[in-house]
């Protein structure tokens, strides 16, 4: 083996895999991520599951990212036990998270059966399981590199009114200001072989994956999580891996609110933004120094959170709206989905992880959460590193701030596009704190 370029003396021997596999459902496949029906009739391009695995004193963890719009606890629960019984490893040292893609197929068959292609969806848990297995079967010495940068390709797409109401976009009357913060930090793991060969990185930062095309998709793709990867296998080659762990964003998209000549959407915006992330996690890696601690835990707990139970407040706003003679397209959707509602009085089980690779820690948080959450979770983080992971192992719609529940901006639509109590989020970033610091 040639020399290796990195001082190793002292570094902890830590080995690591990479695999990719495509996902790509055949077509036409009906798309998820918005209240109508989109069929996609061709594939713009591809969509992969990628995997990451490290082992360190004989624990491994392994890291999972599928271009889809997000993971459903049944088979996700699934192939997390055919990853356990294959590679004798706890099925809590998975994590399993999706990019949120807004151009893939329905995932999720408790809320939208009919649009769901079942055949196909049964391959998933075990090319999950096949993909994490052949990371571990190539595992090699490896040196990980992680890095940091901050980046501003991420805004909140909640305004405040005036009137202290909340609103989807900056385009309503009124507005004074963002609603809400967001994370700015991008976290890069490059994963290399002693020599110094590329094999992969993780890439964690928070945007919504509904960049390439709006409501009248008719094709499969990755959006910009897809073209990170193909701007990084430009640099470093074909065969190199990237797991992208779409930090929390549910209040979060790429439109700016000031004036730009830049693409704000559209196919254009999907490869732009993919490049200026890509870059910026290489830049990150390329000068970051190894990791200098090994090491692997797991920790998982499953909350007892309570679904949203519809009140009469909500009932007579469903009422109001219900009585105009034509409403804006989310509030029709609005109405429909408070029709069907069927959680009143029932509890979910909503799991948070977090895993420690030395001086990293990974935070597997389910759902849509709101960004605001995520810099809580990463404020009482001990570690070096802190990488949240959203839409990870399970989804309940979106976590929103405890305020922000009571505003009823999209995102914040109790049986829309909130489907737990209030305060879940609070809940949830709680034990995530519990969990580090235990």
């Amino acid at each position: 083996m040639p020399a290796s370029p990195y001082n190793l003396d002292g570094l902890p021997p830590i080995r690591a895999g990479v695999a990719r596999r495509r996902i790509t459902p055949p077509v036409p496949a009906l798309l998820a991520g918005f209240f109508h029906e989109r069929e996609a009739t061709s594939v713009r391009d591809e969509l992969h599951c990628n995997a990451a695995v490290f082992e360190s004193d004989g624990r491994r963890t392994a890291l999972v990212n599928l271009d889809l719009i997000a993971v459903d606890r049944e088979w996700a629960d699934e192939a997390r036990a055919m990853i356990a019984e294959r590679l004798d490893m706890p099925g809590e040292a998975v994590l399993i998270c999706a990019t949120h893609t807004h151009t893939g197929p329905a995932v999720r068959p408790a809320t939208r059966a009919e649009w769901v292609n079942f055949e196909w969806l049964a391959t998933l848990p075990g090319i999950i399981a096949d993909t994490v297995s052949e990371a571990a079967e190539g595992m090699f010495d490896a040196v990980l590199l992680p890095g940091r940068t901050t980046e501003d390709s991420a805004v909140c797409r909640v305004a405040r009114l005036r009137d202290g109401s909340e609103h989807m976009g900056a385009n309503a009357q009124g507005i004074i200001g963002p609603a809400g913060p967001v994370d700015h930090e991008l976290l890069s793991l490059g994963i290399r072989e002693l020599d110094g060969t590329p094999r992969g990185m993780v890439v964690c930062y928070g945007v919504h994956a509904c960049v390439i095309v709006g409501g009248n998709a008719d094709f499969v793709s990755a959006d910009w999580p897809g073209e990170i990867t193909r701007a990084a296998c430009g640099v470093y080659g074909e065969e190199f891996v990237t797991v992208l762990l779409n930090a929390p964003n549910g209040d979060v998209y790429q439109r700016k609110w000031e004036p730009s000549r830049l693409p704000q959407g559209g196919p254009a915006k999907s490869v732009q933004l993919g490049r200026v992330l890509a870059a910026a996690a290489i830049n990150a890696s390329e000068k970051a120094e190894p990791l200098e601690h090994g090491g692997i835990s797991c920790e998982w707990e499953e909350l007892t959170i309570p679904y949203y139970t519809r009140t009469e407040k909500l009932r007579a706003h469903i009422e109001h709206l219900r009585a105009q003679d034509e409403l804006p397209y989310l509030d029709a959707a609005w109405v429909e989905r408070f029709d069907a509602w069927p959680h009143d009085g029932d509890v979910a089980q909503v799991p948070v992880q977090v895993l420690r690779l030395g001086d990293l820690t990974f935070v597997g948080l389910p759902s849509e959460v709101f960004s605001a959450w995520g810099l809580e979770v990463k404020r009482w983080s001990p570690a070096q590193w802190t990488a949240v992971a959203s839409l990870s192992n399970a989804w309940f719609g979106y976590i929103p701030t405890t305020d922000q529940a009571s505003r009823w901006a999209y995102g914040a639509r109790p049986t829309q596009s909130h489907r737990l109590v209030a305060d879940a989020g609070r809940q949830i970033a709680d034990c995530a704190q519990r969990l580090m610091n235990g």
